[in-house]
């Protein structure tokens, strides 16, 4: 996304410190990399925060820049760099071209000048987000050989749509254990929409949830899809797209989740999939979002992966 120096400009965004919220997160009987002990027994430094809770603090800074249309028709598309512990700091900024641009760099980094996350954010149909370049390189260089997501396969389409109702108080399971209620007494950026005192006098004449929340609401019932992960193994998020497709996703409906696998990956640490879910209004039965996932696996969480040294 090319970014001209005559008429480029940032907002920034204050440090603000983002809340853990999957601590006690449970699948297949056993704890997350968001659990420290977990997190200590894969070398890491502590337990991540969650990727999508820093898109809370691009909201009002891209809800600044193109109003309602934000919440309607807006995609934050991301690459995550760099894991967050409950305690660190986390700056957000957007990058444009211009007043009008339709897509804008985001990025987010610790005090230190450690990059968090790197992306874009845009508004309407575009042709080329921060992950469509990653997307098509999996799609073109799928892995030879997988040994802990080998059941899951490219076209696989999840074998049970669940419907996710999407209420304040409604508790959304062992993955993601907290109800909105509670997510939004600890959000990193709260915007009023959201709010159930004033999400009523949000345009669409409902509170408006979170774009963070739009890949709870599609992974907490993810365990219905079909998609098989030899256990135990331990997960992370790699990339994550969220876009809302001309409405935004509101309090008081009811979703219905359809998954599509459209790629696998692999790294030196991982093997990773990624999943596209549209979120798909009952009422109406029109797609109003899509999260795109790309999710890998620690390959040294499985005990009977083959020795990397042979």
């Amino acid at each position: 996304m090319p970014l001209r120096s005559d008429t480029t400009f940032t907002v920034t965004g204050p440090f603000r410190a983002p809340r853990q919220m999957l601590a006690e997160q449970e699948y297949s009987g056993h704890v997350s990399v968001h659990d420290d002990a977990m997190a200590a027994e894969l070398g890491l430094p502590g337990a991540p925060i969650e990727g999508p809770t820093h898109f809370s603090q691009f909201e009002p800074l891209l809800a600044s820049m193109w109003g309602e249309r934000w919440f309607a028709e807006g995609c934050i598309s991301a690459h995550f760099l760099n894991m967050v512990v409950e305690g660190e700091e986390v700056q957000a900024s957007v990058t444009a071209p211009g007043p009008d641009a339709p897509i804008v760099r985001i990025d987010a980094i610790k005090p230190d000048g450690t990059p968090v996350l790197t992306g874009t954010a845009s508004i309407g149909e575009q042709p080329q987000t921060a992950l469509s370049a990653r997307l098509a390189k999996h799609q073109a260089n799928p892995p030879a050989e997988l040994h802990i997501l080998d059941q899951i396969s490219v076209g696989q389409v999840g074998a049970e749509a669940d419907v996710v109702p999407v209420e304040f108080d409604h508790h959304y399971g062992d993955l993601y254990p907290f109800t909105l209620a509670y997510k939004l007494t600890s959000i990193t950026e709260l915007v009023s929409w959201f709010t159930p005192e004033e999400g009523p006098d949000s345009p669409w004449g409902a509170p408006v949830v979170p774009f963070e929340m739009l890949s709870v609401l599609t992974g907490s019932g993810s365990a219905a899809s079909g998609f098989k992960t030899r256990q135990p193994s331990v997960g992370l998020f790699i990339d994550l797209e969220v876009k809302t497709l001309g409405a935004p996703v509101l309090v008081g409906r009811s979703y219905r989740v359809e998954r599509t696998v459209v790629a696998m990956g692999e790294s030196r640490r991982t093997e990773s999939y990624w999943v596209s879910s549209d979120l798909v209004d009952v009422e109406t039965d029109v797609a109003v979002a899509n999260v795109l996932l790309h999710s890998g696996v620690f390959k040294d969480s499985y005990p009977d992966y083959p020795s990397q040294d042979s």
